[in-house]
């Protein structure tokens, strides 16, 4: 008979709400708890209003903790890892779960390290083996292949996992429970950052590990101001608008816009790719998404290798046509 072997997730919130990353990261969680009789712990932190935290006993949480401080308005590496490793400690999780998120990464590798564990980064399935083993799947060479590996020992075991991957059914509303409130005392002395201004991005645009639709441009869209027609597309399929390195390289768009080896790696459901030939580096980033559209004028163009449809034309006079029909065809 296996020993109860809880699973700490850790969501961060802000003013925005539960950053929805963690929603899936819960599920993952479940399944994996279900399988050796134990529960889904969630270690919550940020600024915001803690209440809405509530709503994690809905995706799966058994128990929900807040840390709800103005410390973590903004989160740094230190501050992080000064609450999540005592809580860790004081646990004793079998495995502790992060989203494949810019923080999430980066808690999970010193984490590790600190615990001298192993890690196993970016998983896109997670499931119990025999004798209490965690198995998971996570691409490897640059997304070209898919690798097996098998947890063992007593733990902690450290996950992350890649958004959009691990959709649950949706809310439970009869799950419910209340948060405990968590309080912390740091002194300036422990801060070994110090963040004095964050300026945020303008505008109201998703995140695009976030979307689950993508609406991509390369070089094929020829000037920035051409980029206008993607965001109109993106606008109508409620989704985001990525880029290609060269397109970034150019300042034409965002780092944060940038889908590939060397910017974002993303899963959404739709991905339309507009004037990108197809680099084996943004391959990598987005060759996971459940349906892929290129459109292209060289109808040789390698993204045509992966895409479940083509088409050979210009993106500047097709995309258009596509944001008018997909207009008609979403308000009728």
């Amino acid at each position: 008979m296996s020993l109860i072997k809880n699973i700490l997730v850790i969501a961060e919130f802000d003013d925005q709400g539960i950053k929805p990353s963690a929603y899936e990261t819960i599920h993952a969680a479940r399944l994996l708890a279900d399988s050796f009789n134990g529960q889904v712990h969630v270690f919550c932190f940020g600024f915001g209003n803690p209440d809405k935290a509530k709503q994690l006993f809905n995706y799966g949480a058994d128990r929900v903790q807040v840390l709800n401080n103005p410390l973590y308005s903004t989160v740094s590496l230190d501050l992080g890892l000064m609450v999540i490793e005592p809580q860790i400690i004081k646990d004793k999780p079998y495995a502790v779960i992060f989203p494949a998120t810019t923080h999430g990464k980066e808690f999970a590798a010193s984490l590790s390290a600190k615990f001298n564990v192993g890690l196993a980064t970016d998983c896109v399935a997670v499931q119990a083996g025999g004798d209490n083993q965690i198995i998971v799947r996570r691409p490897v060479y640059a997304g070209k292949a898919l690798s097996n590996l098998t947890l063992n020992g007593p733990g902690p075991h450290i996950l992350s996992l890649r958004q959009n991957t691990f959709r649950g059914p949706g809310p439970d509303f009869s799950r419910v429970g209340d948060i405990e409130l968590l309080g912390i005392n740091v002194s300036n002395d422990q801060q070994v950052l110090k963040i004095r201004e964050v300026v945020k991005e303008t505008g109201s645009q998703l995140d695009i590990t976030e979307a689950r639709v993508v609406v991509s441009g390369g070089l094929g869209m020829q000037q920035p101001e051409n980029f206008k027609l993607l965001e109109d597309l993106a606008q109508v399929l409620q989704g985001a608008v990525g880029a290609s390195r060269p397109v970034v390289d150019n300042g034409w768009r965002k780092y944060s816009n940038q889908v590939g080896q060397t910017g974002r790696t993303i899963q959404p459901d739709l991905y339309i790719a507009c004037g990108i030939s197809g680099a084996v580096q943004h391959l990598a980033g987005m060759s996971s998404a459940k349906c892929i559209v290129a459109i292209n004028k060289d109808a040789n163009a390698p993204i045509f290798s992966v895409a479940d449809y083509g088409i050979v034309g210009d993106a500047l006079t097709i995309v258009p046509s596509l944001t008018q029909e997909f207009r008609r065809v979403l308000s009728s």
